[in-house]
């Protein structure tokens, strides 16, 4: 390899691509609120929705590749905005917050249920709210502009959640005329969903820390 050759490789391996990993996480962001405001139109008009589980599942297909993406470009890449560690654990919380809202919609389907709650649809609704949050604040991250206030909002969120989810496994218990297998499915939802709105808080909490590191 002449030398020319050999400086024109080494000049190339050491080009900053910083601003794509932004555009990444911003992708992230925007596939999950997908995720999440699909999910809550397929629970809200289930049984006769507009949305299939097809639906949602081919948009957690494309978080998986935007968490590829974002993890092959930090192993081809010397200089990365922010630690590597935190970009690495960034992705895969986005990629956690698709995959369990996935999980709460296969659920559904996958039971067989004749129609929703009014839990769950509160459920799915705060899980949007939380979701734009964190979709604003990845979006919002290379700037840092208005990061802090967005996941302050997502710890909000999630203490709603958690109120809503008590509720929801309660009224299960309240009427011994239900179906036991019916109460432990919609168990099964209500924690799924739960789940999902946790793993939100998870990648605030992460996101959070970066902001912090690289302020």
């Amino acid at each position: 390899m002449s030398n020319w050759l050999k400086s024109r490789v080494v000049r190339l391996t050491l080009v900053p691509r910083t601003s794509e990993f932004y555009e990444l996480f911003a992708q992230a962001g925007a596939n999950a609120l997908e995720a999440a405001r699909k999910t809550e139109t397929r629970f809200r008009e289930y049984p006769n929705s507009s949305v299939a589980q097809a639906d949602v599942k081919a948009i957690e297909n494309q978080g998986d590749q935007i968490t590829h993406d974002i993890i092959q470009l930090l192993n081809t890449q010397y200089v990365t905005p922010f630690d590597r560690e935190d970009i690495y654990e960034l992705a895969t919380a986005i990629d956690d917050v698709v995959d369990l809202i996935e999980e709460a919609s296969d659920l559904l389907e996958l039971y067989g249920l004749e129609s929703t709650t009014k839990h769950a649809l509160q459920q799915c609704s705060i899980l949007v709210s939380a979701v734009e949050c964190l979709d604003r604040a990845l979006r919002g991250l290379r700037a840092v502009s208005g990061v802090q206030a967005s996941l302050v909002e997502v710890k909000r969120f999630e203490d709603e959640g958690d109120r809503i989810v008590r509720e929801a496994i309660a009224a299960l218990f309240q009427d011994s005329r239900i179906d036991p297998l019916l109460v432990i499915r919609w168990k099964d939802i209500f924690d799924a969903l739960e789940g999902a709105l946790d793993a939100c808080e998870r990648a605030a909490h992460v996101l959070g820390n970066v902001v912090v590191k690289n302020a």
